[in-house]
């Protein structure tokens, strides 16, 4: 076991690694290589991990490298300046994990692949590799780490040509590609491993002397995953050309922790069934043509922390309350259709419905007759009181009883009783 990674080593790479005897583990990554990577290191076929990452190695792959060992478990090659086609791997029947992240590879990628049956994590993006899109992987039973991001893969995905396919896929990212058709729906519904609940596997993807990588889209943010938990699941489908309507069995994916179908050419609405995803972090459905409104389901997804419908044609009230109360305007700007907070644009629920003429003849006819009550109870007080105030006014005592209380004269003179 030789380790000579994170320091500042620079020139070629030593060919004399390869005539080291017995060595199973050579990591020089993180340093600063350049040159070609010597074909004599394929002597060397007691290797389970080779390791050569973020270094500058440029050049073509030696042809050698998929077969030089049987026993190879690990081939990380991530972040160098590799250029060409990928090597057949023929005999590399061990390999669990292959990573050549970050180069400038070209070409197909090799369905030799296929015969790689232990194999758990592929990732070739950020590559110029094209061709259709790799179905011959599904049947692969142990991956779960699938990434071809930002590569010319290109055409519609298809439908699965076995009958389980992905059974253990847990990250897939086919982002920024030229995916073109209706989302991959008979193989979202064999993700058996995006449905379960992973709460007691805890660690990470690896072994005691290597653990896997990544870099993932999460959150909006490209983050590297220096170690992969094997409770971690996305699904990554953005900047392609995907069209139609998003299937409601995603909302079946219980473990997702992140979904991104952003910058395509979606339409129809957001299923309400996304509200169950329970484990849900961020959910990214941007930059789409995406209609209606937002179902209020969502707002029970408690551990949702970003959040992404903006530049759609979304209507209606924005729901609130739980997380949605802590989403700020870039989730929901360029919907025109949409108000509420936090937006500046206010709905109109309180404006009233005008009344159908039969309430309005009703509420008239309602009106006259209560006026009729009125004027009825006006007048006959009028009457009475005046009838009243006329016997009080001519009465003796009241003239005795207002003289007595205000002093002076009464207020009105009799006449004499004529004899």
């Amino acid at each position: 076991m030789l380790s000579l990674a994170s320091n500042m080593f620079s020139g070629s790479l030593p060919s004399c690694f390869g005539s080291i005897q017995g060595l199973y583990f050579l990591s020089i990554s993180n340093n600063q290589l350049t040159g070609k990577i010597p074909s004599q290191i394929c002597n060397a076929s007691s290797f389970e991990v080779l390791n050569l990452s973020n270094n500058k190695l440029n050049g073509s792959l030696p042809p050698c490298l998929g077969n030089f060992s049987e026993n190879l478990s690990v081939l990380d090659l991530r972040n160098n300046r590799l250029e060409a086609m990928i090597p057949i791997f023929a005999k590399v029947k061990s390999l669990r994990s292959l990573n050549l992240n970050g180069n400038q590879l070209e070409g197909l990628l090799p369905q030799s692949l296929c015969t790689c049956k232990k194999l758990e994590v592929l990732d070739v993006g950020n590559n110029n590799i094209n061709g259709s899109f790799p179905n011959w992987l599904e049947s692969l039973p142990a991956l779960q780490v699938l990434i071809l991001r930002s590569n010319r893969f290109y055409g519609p995905i298809g439908k699965p040509t076995v009958k389980f396919p992905f059974q253990k896929l847990r990250i897939m990212d086919l982002s920024n590609n030229d995916f073109i058709g209706h989302l991959p729906r008979q193989y979202f519904e064999s993700l058996s491993a995006m449905m379960k609940s992973h709460a007691a596997e805890f660690g990470y993807m690896g072994d005691s002397y290597y653990t896997d990588s990544v870099m993932v889209d999460m959150k909006g943010v490209s983050i590297e995953l220096v170690k992969i938990q094997k409770i971690f699941t996305t699904i990554d489908l953005s900047r392609n050309q995907f069209e139609g309507e998003i299937p409601n069995f995603i909302g079946r994916l219980k473990s997702l922790h992140g979904l991104n179908f952003s910058h395509n050419k979606l339409n129809g609405s957001i299923p309400p069934s996304l509200g169950t995803l329970s484990n849900l972090e961020w959910l990214d459905l941007s930059s789409n043509e995406i209609v209606g409104v937002i179902p209020s389901q969502l707002t029970d997804l408690t551990f949702l922390a970003s959040l992404n419908f903006s530049h759609n044609k979304l209507v209606g009230e924005i729901p609130h309350g739980k997380q949605f109360n802590t989403f700020n305007n870039d989730s929901f700007i360029g919907n025109s259709g949409l108000c509420g907070l936090p937006l500046s644009k206010a709905c109109n629920n309180e404006q009233e419905q005008p009344p159908s003429p039969r309430n309005v003849h009703q509420a008239e006819d309602d009106g006259f007759d209560n006026w009729k009550v009125v004027w009825m109870g006006y007048c006959s007080g009028l009457v009475i009181g005046i009838s009243i105030g006329y016997i009080v006014l001519s009465s003796r005592k009241f003239d005795h009883w207002f003289a007595q209380r205000f002093g002076g004269r009464t207020r009105f003179k009799r006449g004499r009783r004529r004899n």
